[in-house]
């Protein structure tokens, strides 16, 4: 179970998150549209799990994962920048791609 605590930082991430891949997105991604689903924290504030949905128009999800993974780092300096204000210590990011409109999409054909 999530606290409070927990709950507004990970609304605080995911939007902060967003607007970073919002800039980025044509310097390290290849123009795809990078959108973030979900973040769950750790109960110690360590590790950020983010959950993300891609659209690129040239190239499938599964290569803009190591694209992600590769500028990590970065992504995180600048998180740090955003959020230095308001935490002491910018958890580690892990990224994951959420596959739910797949899903949805999936099902939605089946039922057709």
């Amino acid at each position: 179970m999530e606290t409070t605590r927990q709950n507004k930082i990970c609304r605080l991430i995911q939007k902060d998150l967003s607007e970073i891949f919002q800039l980025k997105t044509r310097e390290f991604f290849n123009n795809a549209m990078i959108t973030v689903t979900i973040v769950r924290i750790s109960p110690d504030l360590s590790v950020a799990k983010v959950f993300l949905s891609i659209f690129s128009p040239k190239e499938k999800s599964e290569n803009i994962m190591p694209l992600l993974n590769a500028h990590k780092t970065e992504i995180r300096h600048q998180l740090a920048l955003k959020l230095g204000k308001q935490l002491r210590v910018v958890p580690s990011l892990e990224f994951f791609l959420d596959d739910s409109l797949d899903y949805i999409e999936n099902i939605d054909k089946l039922l057709k």
